[in-house]
């Protein structure tokens, strides 16, 4: 390959190896999640996916760096005697990745699954080698850094805890727990899409001088109508407090 010798021709063909770069990864990335017959665990599909990516970038750099004519070799073995300074500068980029092959490998979470860690819940939505994407119920999206999931204790619920919607509310200390429950049972198992099993509870989470502090827990079959559902009870919880002043 002649490197050209103007600036104009190495602005240019730079500029031509970050769009066919971008192009590349894009056109691959939507390839592969294209592929519906791994839509229950898309974890396999993204690690590939990332590795190709991180492929295309990395040559394309090396490509920048022989137009300005770096010895690649020199490159490479300088980058092993200072190999020392730049993982300890990277430390977390490395540890995030390693942790992320881990996760991968070794399907301990899946997309999918719901967790919680570091007192956030929620359904995990992608697994990438650097980091780990969940939804929570409100709809807020976190990105954990793998690192994070690996080297700290981490809860991983059940499938069907996809499915579950938690009501948290107040009730004043005159109201009758059992009417309570009677009435809300109810009206949730009058729902359509409502689970018969698991069955819907109540807990008590506490009381204080002026409410008593419940938790209404139920489960359904589309986790896609979660928000529905929520605004349905809230609505019944109001209606019985309004019956029982």
């Amino acid at each position: 390959m002649s490197i050209p010798t103007y600036p104009l021709e190495k602005f240019i063909l730079i500029l031509i190896i970050i769009l066919v770069t971008t192009l590349v990864s894009k056109i691959i990335t939507k390839i592969l999640n294209k592929f519906k017959r791994f839509k229950d665990d898309m974890t396999g599909i993204n690690l590939i996916r990332d590795i190709i990516v991180y492929i295309i970038y990395f040559i394309a750099i090396m490509v920048i760096l022989q137009l300005f004519g770096i010895n690649l070799y020199a490159t490479l073995l300088s980058l092993g005697i200072a190999g020392i300074a730049l993982s300890l500068a990277a430390k977390d980029l490395i540890s995030n990745f390693f942790s992320g092959m881990i996760i991968i490998m070794g399907k301990s979470i899946r997309v999918g699954d719901t967790i919680e860690i570091n007192k956030t819940k929620g359904v995990v939505e992608k697994i990438r080698l650097r980091t780990t994407t969940m939804k929570d119920d409100d709809g807020i999206v976190s990105s954990i850094p793998n690192s994070t999931l690996t080297n700290n204790l981490y809860k991983l619920y059940k499938k069907p805890e996809k499915y579950r919607i938690d009501i948290l509310a107040g009730l004043a200390l005159d109201i009758d727990l059992d009417e309570f429950n009677d009435y809300i049972i109810g009206k949730i198992n009058e729902l359509d899409g409502v689970l018969d099993n698991p069955k819907p509870k109540i807990f008590s989470k506490g009381i204080t001088f002026e409410e008593t502090n419940i938790k209404i827990s139920f489960w359904i079959k589309d986790s896609n109508n979660k928000d529905d559902y929520k605004l349905k009870i809230t609505n019944e919880i109001r209606k019985f407090v309004e019956l029982v002043k």
